[in-house]
């Protein structure tokens, strides 16, 4: 596995995190693999991640203040050896976008019992960010273990 790519659904919150956490062990362990995210949807392309994605990252001591949304293209499916769905409806569009199958894996399938990741954007307050970033850590460290 040489690449890694991190799909929500605008890439402000789920899949900013799993980059910046996934980035951070690569750096620390010296690993040769490119990690990116990016988003199903357009709405953000250009923004940094939210607030409180930043915030609860920094608590963590991982800074995805430099990060800026994108949105997903064709090349990503070559370019990328594994394509990580952060739900079931990323997957659901990634597959509508032409995503080879055998890529594709939803985060969850590296612990949480294949859950959804939920999306802690709607969330009212910071805690779902807390939480949502512990699952987005475990099955991130354990899909670079595996």
């Amino acid at each position: 596995m040489k690449s890694i790519l991190f799909v929500c659904l605008g890439n402000i919150c789920r899949s900013p995190l799993a980059h910046g956490i996934a980035q951070d062990y690569v750096d620390k362990n010296g690993l040769d693999i490119k990690i990116d995210s990016c988003g199903t949807g357009s709405w953000h392309v250009g923004e940094t991640p939210c607030e409180n994605s930043i915030k609860v990252g920094n608590l963590h001591g991982v800074d995805i203040s430099k990060q800026r949304a994108r949105q997903i293209t064709q090349k990503d499916f070559e370019e990328f050896d594994v394509v990580i769905g952060l739900d079931d409806s990323n997957i659901s569009n990634l597959l509508k976008l032409g995503c080879p199958q055998s890529k594709l894996k939803k985060l969850g399938f590296y612990g949480y019992e294949n859950q959804d990741t939920p999306d802690p954007y709607f969330f009212d307050g910071f805690d779902g960010f807390e939480k949502v970033y512990e699952m987005i850590e475990v099955c991130t460290l354990n899909l670079l273990k595996s």
